[in-house]
């Protein structure tokens, strides 16, 4: 495996680290269309998408870097989460499964910050399980008319189109569902008010409904019966990629905390010079080393076109799992500095808590793992 970043790659790394590490923090309520013009500027709305479309044509190792280097610059992990969903679940999926005419309609303005795109496909009955969708798309002619609601749309309530799977066949199965690019002034299509979260409150999320939206089937992506496919492919590299920018985010409040240990002085001493802080920070690198590079062989196995399952899911649970425990451990160290919104820890902790649910759950990820154990 090489890993060896080289001088591009390096340059990439350092200039996204360090352009985002000025940007103005998060003043409340959701990211701003000039903000998402910004993150396009630097390129990172098109990391993977192909050159002749307005992107970078960067592999899945390459992309994690730069949004490794994201989640290190920029304290709104709301803003990196809603750029790495439109990059990953929506960009990704119709750079790799899109029809010519799709991709040259559609790729340049999602790369270059015209366009937010939304991924929608978990309903409140399925989460998880996405054998247990509801939605569906009957064909009409030329056309399939869509119906059905679909929840926790990340970019929902501000997105202009959507990549929708719905089931297309339900008798089956896996094969039986399909993805569909839904421009949001299709008539029938109807976003809800944002929700109220906890956590990655800049990213706005919300219901999305289908009352007999009718789309034409040039907006279908992939062949129909395909969705299981194109969500998967879609998905590891989400689990992957968007997993980097919290190890950007370790990183980040790590070093926040080896500063603050090294300033701090309590009973005439610094707190670093305890061995139970000292410790804590040491376990603290471990857990981070090892997860960057359990992600980088993942993303490696991924660009020489190698099974990744199991790589990819020990990538996440290492990131998603090491993220919660950084910032408990920071709470820790800072003690009542840390509850403090000024500090950013408050904030990091309750951006990491649903790490172990969102793209698939750690019980998910290690049933996968031991699937591919053979157990």
């Amino acid at each position: 495996m090489d890993f060896n970043r080289g001088d591009e790659a390096q340059k990439t790394y350092k200039t996204i680290m360090s352009e985002t590490a000025r940007w103005p923090g998060h003043a409340g309520g959701h990211y701003t269309r000039e903000q998402w013009k910004r993150c396009a500027e630097l390129g990172l709305l098109g990391l993977s998408a192909p050159e002749q479309h307005g992107g970078s044509g960067m592999g899945a190792l390459a992309t994690a870097q730069a949004l490794e280097a994201f989640g290190r610059g920029y304290e709104d992990m709301g803003l990196v989460f809603g750029i790495a969903a439109h990059l990953l679940a929506c960009v990704v999926p119709i750079s790799e499964f899109g029809g010519e005419q799709v991709k040259a309609a559609v790729l340049p303005n999602l790369c270059n910050g015209t366009w937010i795109a939304a991924n929608a496909i978990t309903e409140e009955s399925a989460g998880s399980d996405i054998h247990a969708l509801t939605t569906t798309a009957t064909k009409a002619g030329h056309d399939y008319v869509l119906s059905g609601r679909k929840s926790f749309v990340s970019n929902g309530p501000i997105a202009d189109v959507f990549l929708v799977y719905a089931v297309t066949n339900p008798l089956f199965g896996h094969l039986g569902i399909s993805a569909f690019l839904v421009d949001r002034d299709t008539p029938g299509l109807t976003v809800g008010a944002a929700f109220d979260k906890t956590s990655l409150t800049s990213c706005p999320a919300s219901y999305v409904d289908f009352q007999e939206c009718r789309v034409a089937g040039s907006r279908r992506i992939g062949e129909e019966g395909a969705g299981a496919q194109i969500f998967q492919h879609s998905m590891q590299w989400e689990r992957s990629c968007l997993f980097a920018a919290y190890v950007g985010l370790t990183d980040r409040i790590l070093t926040k905390c080896v500063d603050y240990a090294n300033t701090r002085r309590q009973f005439g001493r610094t707190i670093s010079s305890n061995q139970a802080i000292s410790h804590r920070l040491v376990n603290a690198r471990l857990r981070l080393e090892a997860s960057r590079l359990l992600l980088w062989k993942a993303c490696w196995k991924m660009d020489c076109g190698e099974r990744a399952v199991m790589d990819v899911g020990l990538a996440k649970l290492a990131i998603s799992e090491g993220a919660i425990q950084m910032g408990l451990d920071a709470m820790q160290i800072f003690g009542s500095q840390g509850v403090l919104t000024a500090t950013g820890i408050e904030g990091a902790l309750r951006d990491s808590l649903p790490t172990t649910l969102f793209s698939g759950t750690s019980e998910m990820q290690r049933d996968l793992v031991a699937k591919e154990m053979g157990l």
